[in-house]
């Protein structure tokens, strides 16, 4: 019995603070979010319940205006997993007639009767397994449709569609409208994992921070108040009125200087709305890691980003940048904000934890690594090729690729003496050296008519990398298959010139 009040009283932390990782941001003045409510909404999908600004309403995976975000926190004492078929079965959701997807049907039905407009999202710290994992884009954690619907009635795929319909009593084309609207959100572990978000976030909109040594968190007591005062519907007025006389405002805190986001994928747990003063929305030209079509690198990407990037530099000489986006857009800020633009800058890393680099946060260590650099003759054309191994070794990958290329003659590996790791860069003073001692090697190498990027770093160290864009001179920057969506392989990013 002990265990299973434990166990409960986790799951309503874990569903208190995912109630509050939403609805701080209601107290941002030109916020996306207008109403945050909890155990409110469609069965199944109560927990917590979203409502966007028609006009700042972020997108979907089809790049759609999401109005309402529909949430259920299905959390777990112990690791476990789930498959396809698990959605269809009631006993998933400890149900006893319907399961995950009919409520999900249900909902889709009532506030979504075009497929588009709301979302309804399973947040749990179970894993998916094969053949469910590979259907979920870890851009979005939203379900592939075109993969799921490719193959006939026989296929893997075509069981999967078969199943679903067959347990809910719907056309595969009604399936289809349905799961458009399904997201399975499956990267939080922990409540204290939402607890370290948090903390970022209190920051960002003047609520009080809780230390990690502090073993309670008041806010999940205020939300046990809340739910037995049967107050579960905030507006941004309703909210600051509850914060304030709950006396969770930070006013003695300083503001924090202005950060800007650019985003070209989605975060699961912590929006870069959550995280920005102002964001620069690109997902909507993007699947997943790709372009969708009608959008390219040069003509629809590039000079949306530099506008905004300029407007914002333009405003203050001081700014943090928080960037959920590829590896080409990274760069390119950096090659934006370059080393002569006289701007103060700080860039937000998050692995493997979060914090803010500047180029001047640290004293280097004589004992951190540093980069070392091989050369070698690959062709008879005229460009460059650097391969770079900060956080995984990139040497087969940049090899197999480059023989493919016959305009590339030289090229130029960067790489730790001992192993690459996703610790090895300490702090932005760090990347900042590591990133001037690349662009060094490729300007003594003799400057190429194109310099072609393959680079395995945190996002700080290739926007540092950017900003010495005027001494590498023109440069491609490549894009890893993470998700081996197309052929696990790399293909071409931004040109920055």
């Amino acid at each position: 019995m002990a265990d299973a009040v434990v166990a409960r009283q986790q799951g309503d932390d874990f569903q208190a603070r995912w109630f509050w990782l939403q609805a701080a941001n209601l107290l941002r003045p030109d916020g996306h979010i207008e109403r945050v409510s909890f155990e409110t909404g469609p069965k199944a999908f109560d927990d917590v319940v979203v409502e966007y600004s028609a006009t700042l309403a972020p997108k979907d995976h089809f790049g759609r205006s999401v109005l309402r975000d529909h949430m259920q926190c299905k959390w777990h004492v112990r690791t476990g997993q789930f498959g396809y078929e698990d959605l269809a079965d009631p006993a998933f959701s400890n149900a006893t007639s319907l399961s995950f997807l009919h409520r999900a049907l249900e909902a889709q039905r009532q506030y979504a009767p075009a497929g588009d407009g709301a979302r309804f999202q399973l947040v749990t710290n179970w894993d998916p397994v094969d053949p469910l994992r590979r259907l979920i884009l870890s851009q979005t954690n939203s379900l592939d449709l075109a993969k799921l619907y490719e193959g006939g009635a026989n296929s893997a795929n075509g069981r999967i569609r078969a199943h679903w319909a067959n347990r809910l009593g719907i056309t595969e084309e009604e399936l289809k409208l349905a799961l458009g609207t399904l997201v399975v959100n499956t990267r939080v572990r922990s409540a204290e994992d939402i607890r370290a978000h948090l903390n970022d976030l209190f920051e960002a909109v003047g609520l009080r921070r809780i230390s990690s040594s502090e073993s309670g968190f008041v806010y999940d007591e205020v939300i046990k108040k809340l739910h037995a005062q049967g107050r579960k519907v905030f507006d941004r007025k309703a909210f600051r009125e509850m914060v304030a006389d709950e006396k969770l405002l930070a006013s003695d805190e300083p503001p924090p200087r202005t950060t800007i986001g650019v985003r070209s994928f989605l975060h699961p747990i912590n929006p870069i709305e959550a995280r920005a003063t102002r964001t620069l929305d690109l997902v909507p030209q993007f699947d997943g890691r790709y372009l969708r079509e009608g959008h390219d690198w040069q003509g629809t990407v590039y000079p949306e980003l530099r506008k905004f990037v300029l407007d914002e530099a333009g405003a203050t000489d001081n700014l943090r940048l928080a960037l959920d986006a590829h590896m080409s857009l990274a760069y390119a800020v950096g090659s934006i904000l370059d080393v002569k633009s006289g701007k103060d800058l700080e860039i937000e890393q998050r692995s493997p934890e979060r914090r803010f680099w500047s180029e001047t946060d640290s004293k280097i260590d004589p004992d951190w690594p540093m980069l070392e650099f091989s050369e070698a003759t690959v062709g008879d054309g005229s460009e460059t090729a650097v391969g770079i191994s900060v956080t995984l070794d990139v040497e087969h990958n940049v090899r197999e690729h480059v023989a493919k290329m016959p305009d590339v003659g030289k090229l130029i590996l960067a790489k730790f003496p001992t192993s690459a790791s996703q610790r090895a860069v300490r702090s932005g003073a760090h990347a900042a050296a590591l990133a001037e001692s690349v662009a060094c090697r490729i300007r003594a190498s003799r400057r190429a008519p194109m310099a072609h990027l393959f680079i395995a770093a945190p996002n700080g160290l290739t926007f540092f990398l950017g900003r010495h864009h005027r001494t590498i001179g023109t440069v491609t920057v490549y894009e890893w298959d993470f998700e081996g969506l197309r052929d696990r392989g790399y293909s071409p990013g931004l040109v920055v010139r």
